[in-house]
């Protein structure tokens, strides 16, 4: 099966898929009025400096001001520079390093105007977190103007082919400033790196005019929509085809494939079919799949996924594997084959940040150390940058993955209004016990002979059935009828009492809710 590109485009939203041997890895969306703010460039203002967190909030024209550490500081601001930093100017590490032992109240007053870019998206009730570290990418490279630096990227593993790429962009990279070849590099010969500099040189003289042209806040440069900038950071020799189901969108993926990457011009289809281009390809099963918690294994094991939004859990369980031989090898499949799937569910939920992984308890340390080694292996295929560390004894493993946008579950769902994203609600016992004790309170204030309590359909089951016995129990002590009825427009917790001015003998009785 091919490695793919597939783009579901509407008016109001774009979808994209990576295929890799015909396995969804990738998912990502973009609504159209929310489209991403990574990668923007903004001219803000300072609007609070707090020495005690040392970071400062930044106005760049949102909802929510912008955090920004004093980590992410530039100590020269890029707006006081040329058309290219002075030679000289700190590496990144040691710009970072030198800046972490200085306060932020000395690099940073109130009203300051400074340029910072987006480098992670507001996250629930988080602003947009933003550096001054400004990086502007190319189809090639990535330009750096704060640091003087020459990278190479970590996915190009071959050192001839790192050595090659790092001289010639030492000849090329004008005095001050940083370069890094994107893994897109590979191959490209110094021709076609001198022209993605060259574009690159181009938008950063832009981006420093209008940052010298009016008042704080102001949008400097906005990063390409998901169409392009799919093209931009997932087309690489390895990928056989782009599949896309828009024929505006598809004229305009190729005109600027033929002005950036026009060896992989021809890779792009436009698709016709009448069947939905993500059930062709089998993405909308999987979609649906990611939102959920429980995830099942090939062998009878699950996962189960938690995410909140200070981390995610992700529980290893046996389920229905029983295996073949004894406990620890069956334990030990179940955990290899679970390395795979929650490689697999991070890629494809876009799940970043802090992540606990609950393994099965394996007492072989030789065996916690060929899940560890297996994970590790599978992390070499996320583009996203991630850190491990070894399994414990109880078999528990953390690490961090790079979170710059939201998760899948966020970006597509929300809290539920019923239970307000606990996952849990009250029994339908517990709330009859509810009512219960209100009624013991309310019911002697009430000149009424009769009691209507209007209730969730399966909580006044529970009432009429299971529970009989102590609303009679209840009609008796309070010297009252009762009356339960259904109402299945009511949350399960929710429940009415009200007295009704007809007589009615001691007891109870279940009316029902009349339509119409």
């Amino acid at each position: 099966m091919p490695n793919a590109l597939v783009l579901h485009c509407t008016p109001h939203e774009v979808r994209v898929a990576l295929l890799e041997g015909g396995q969804v890895a990738e998912i990502y969306v973009e609504r159209r009025k929310d489209s991403s703010l990574v990668g923007n460039i903004y001219k803000g203002r300072v609007i609070r400096v707090l020495p005690g967190m040392q970071a400062a909030f930044v106005d760049i024209g949102l909802e929510r001001a912008a955090f920004l550490y004093v980590a992410d500081v530039a100590e020269k601001p890029v707006s006081w520079t040329a058309e290219f930093p002075a030679a000289g100017t700190a590496t990144l590490s040691e710009t970072r390093s030198d800046l972490s032992a200085r306060p932020i109240q000395s690099l940073l007053h109130e009203g300051q105007e400074i340029m910072v870019q987006v480098a992670k998206e507001p996250i629930g009730t988080k602003g947009a977190r933003v550096t001054s570290h400004v990086s502007i990418a190319g189809r090639h490279l990535v330009y750096m103007p704060t640091v003087d630096h020459v990278g190479i990227s970590r996915r190009i593993l071959d050192e001839d082919e790192r050595r090659r790429l790092r001289g010639i962009l030492e000849e090329l990279v004008p005095e001050g400033g940083g370069f890094v070849a994107r893994t897109a590099a590979e191959g490209r010969t110094p021709e076609e790196l001198r022209a993605d500099l060259e574009f690159l040189r181009q938008v950063w003289n832009d981006i420093l005019t209008r940052m010298e042209s009016g008042p704080a806040p102001a949008t400097l440069h906005e990063d390409l929509d998901l169409v392009l900038r799919s093209a931009r950071d997932m087309v690489t020799p390895e990928l056989e085809v782009i599949h896309i189901d828009d024929a505006a969108e598809y004229d305009r993926l190729t005109g600027f494939m033929r002005r950036f990457m026009p060896r992989y011009t021809d890779k792009a289809k436009l698709y016709t079919r009448p069947e939905p281009i993500f059930e062709a390809f089998g993405v909308e099963m999987e979609l649906n799949r990611a939102l959920g918690r429980k995830v099942w294994l090939k062998s009878g094991g699950y996962l189960i996924i938690d995410q909140t939004e200070a981390l995610t859990a992700i529980d290893v369980n046996t389920g229905r594997y029983v295996g073949k031989r004894n406990l620890e090898d069956t334990i030990l499949k179940t955990n290899l084959e679970a390395v795979q799937e929650v490689v697999y569910q991070l890629r494809l939920r876009n799940i970043g940040g802090i992540i606990i992984v609950d393994f099965i308890d394996m007492e072989k340390e030789q065996n916690r150390d060929r899940v560890y080694t297996a994970l590790a292996e599978a992390l070499k295929a996320d583009r996203a940058k991630t850190n491990i560390l070894k399994i414990s004894e109880l078999g528990l493993v953390e690490m961090t993955r790079k979170r710059v946008r939201d998760s899948l579950l966020r970006t597509l769902s929300e809290p539920c209004f019923y239970c307000d994203g606990s996952g849990h609600l009250k029994s339908r016992t517990t709330v009859a016990y509810d009512i219960y004790r209100a009624l013991l309170r309310e019911a002697p204030f009430m000149d009424e002979g009769t009691v209507r309590l209007l209730v969730h359909p399966r909580v006044a089951a529970v009432l009429m059935d299971e529970e009989r016995t102590m609303v009679e129990e209840l009609s008796s002590r309070v010297a009252k009828s009762i009356v339960v009825e259904a109402r299945p427009d009511f949350h399960l917790e929710r429940f009415e009492i009200s007295g009704v001015a007809a007589e009615m003998p001691a007891g109870l009785s279940e009316t029902h809710p009349t339509t119409g």
